[in-house]
């Protein structure tokens, strides 16, 4: 799965050839956080020790969690929640008409090139063609010297702000979207205001 996620294609080799299938996919995973399922911020009752809890976490492996763009932890709706529903939710129509916009700002900065959307750029033409300035670069160094984000990673978390950055109207990616994408990559809150929900 993990050569798919990277390139968008499978190549299946048999004696007779080798034939190369295009498998671009949205890949969604979910998992509980530990074995009991209640492990949380909140403190909602975990009664699982920190090494099952590492352990049960551990089944997912590195590299295919490399390959995943945005990780959000997800805490248990309370009981308010679900009876008084989502109120303060933003209409579905104004969500999609800015998801076309931001596609349409992407697809005119990738004009004259064979990508049309930010996922597809590769992660070097993102580094030297369209690049963050610097200021938006010294978080992600940070999480690389710590060890939170690898190269690849770094990839990532540049295609997210690209994305959050024409969500909100934005020319490029500066500090917020660079610290937004970071906190969606790794959890770590940046303290940072978020820009994605922007009009």
């Amino acid at each position: 799965m993990r050569q798919p996620l990277e390139s968008g294609h499978v190549v299946v080799a048999r004696s007779a050839g080798v034939m190369r299938l295009p498998a671009r996919f949205l890949l969604v995973l979910a998992a509980n956080p530990c074995p009991c399922g209640r492990h949380s911020l909140l403190g909602l009752g975990c009664d699982c020790s920190p090494a099952s809890v590492r352990r049960y976490q551990g089944r997912l492996s590195g590299p295919l969690l490399d390959r995943v763009d945005l990780r959000v932890q997800v805490e248990a709706v309370t009981r308010s929640e679900l009876i008084e529903g989502a109120s303060g939710a933003e209409p579905t129509a104004r969500v999609a008409d800015r998801v076309r916009q931001a596609r349409e700002r992407a697809a005119v900065r990738y004009e004259g090139t064979p990508w049309r959307t930010n996922s597809e750029v590769p992660g070097h033409e993102l580094r030297t063609r369209w690049q963050v300035g610097p200021a938006g670069l010294r978080e992600a160094e940070r999480d690389m010297e710590r060890g939170l984000l690898t190269a690849r990673g770094l990839d990532r978390v540049l295609r997210v702000a690209w994305t959050i950055a024409d969500l909100a109207g934005s020319e490029r990616p500066g500090p917020p979207e660079m610290a937004e994408a970071l906190q969606l990559r790794t959890g770590i809150a940046r303290g940072v205001p978020a820009v994605m929900g922007g009009g």
